[in-house]
């Protein structure tokens, strides 16, 4: 175990203390036992919202469902937009124009489509997965070396055959780098898409309803949940991109 990665996380947990201690004022800033109470206590209800986990179950079962409607729709589309031109010259203009534009500047349409509920809250988490889903899938398909196709075509496969047996596999790993940074942005945007109006769980509507009754405790809690999880989710596809995807080094 690499100890020198924990240097800066203690550092900050000290630094963190004695600027509690200093200002005294749990308001602001509470002091570090007080948020390990929260977190060290995720069975017991808090504020009357229901227990740390099960907000925190809530956030993760909007998450997934979000994050994988935008990979199911993200994924196929990258490839036949990467592969053939026609599906390319079809949606670029639009995906360009719409790819710009934030998460939550679409939660008034989202509101106004769905209205108040898991449905908009969805609506946004899958917007903000969709894109780095999308974009790197492209990216991976174009850059699959010429001499693969070619040498494919040169042996007789069908086009079918190299899409499926050639193309796919070697954009494998922009694909998952799309999905690492797809779920990321998922993550960030359920705490915004759970502070929408008719959200009543989740770690988004908890960190808002504690903020309303100045329990920072809690606030920082729930933060430091989202931080973890985050930090789980882009370990293991991480894990799988360098246990099974060692060979794209070989390929450029």
């Amino acid at each position: 175990m690499n100890l020198r990665k924990f240097i800066a996380p203690l550092l900050g947990l000290a630094l963190w203390e004695l600027l509690a201690l200093w200002l005294n004022n749990p308001v602001v800033l509470p002091p570090v036992e007080e948020v390990i109470k929260v977190l060290i206590n995720p069975q017991i209800s808090i504020l009357g919202t229901g227990t740390l986990l099960d907000n925190t179950l809530v956030s993760i079962k909007r998450v997934l469902s979000g994050f994988i409607l935008a990979g199911a729709v993200g994924v196929p589309l990258g490839i036949l937009m990467g592969y053939y031109p026609l599906v390319m010259d079809l949606f670029d203009i639009i995906i360009e124009l719409l790819r710009p534009i934030p998460p939550l500047a679409w939660v008034p349409l989202a509101l106004a489509w769905f209205g108040m509920g898991e449905t908009s809250m969805l609506f946004i988490i899958f917007i903000g997965a969709f894109f780095p889903i999308l974009l790197n899938t492209i990216a991976g398909v174009k850059g699959v070396p010429k001499i693969l196709i070619e040498t494919a075509q040169t042996l007789g496969a069908k086009e079918k055959d190299i899409l499926l047996k050639v193309v796919i596999p070697a954009s494998l790993p922009s694909i998952l780098t799309g999905l690492r940074i797809g779920a990321g942005i998922a993550w960030m945007c359920v705490v915004a898409a759970e502070m929408l109006p008719g959200s009543s769980a989740g770690l988004g509507y908890l960190i808002m309803y504690a903020y309303s009754l100045s329990r920072m405790d809690v606030v920082i809690a729930c933060m430091i949940v989202i931080g973890i999880i985050g930090l789980i989710l882009d370990r293991g596809l991480r894990y799988i991109e360098d246990r099974y995807f060692k060979w794209r080094y070989l390929i450029k």
